[in-house]
């Protein structure tokens, strides 16, 4: 994993409130005290916000708008996956398990998965 994820995901750690986290001196610590609820609408945010700004780009904006809220988007999905004790090397390892699974596969193969065992086909 890259430097830059672990250490921001050390940086992030810190903040939660059970390592010190102090939520009027960092905004991390901050989101960690509102709870799920106030990750989870941030992220929503941010991905909107990513969303609309590659509309902006495909319509001739600055692709760095772009880069910007993808590395907001990232950096709160990191703080979500810190909230239920996950790590961006959990999501790596996702994505290498996945690695050369056709995504068509890998998504029918999760709807199997969450059926109930009498449901399932066979």
């Amino acid at each position: 994993m890259s430097d830059t994820l672990n250490r921001l995901a050390a940086v992030i750690e810190s903040r939660k409130l059970a390592n010190g986290g102090d939520p009027e001196k960092s905004y991390v610590s901050r989101l960690f005290s509102k709870g799920d609820d106030a990750i989870l609408k941030k992220v929503g945010e941010e991905a909107t916000e990513t969303v609309m700004a590659a509309k902006d780009v495909r319509a001739g904006a600055d692709p760095s708008k772009l880069l910007y809220e993808c590395a907001d988007l990232w950096f709160h999905s990191m703080v979500l996956l810190a909230q239920f004790k996950l790590t961006p090397q959990d999501v790596l390892d996702e994505l290498a398990r996945r690695e050369g699974i056709s995504g068509i596969e890998e998504k029918a193969n999760r709807k199997l998965k969450m059926r109930e065992p009498d449901e399932r086909q066979d």
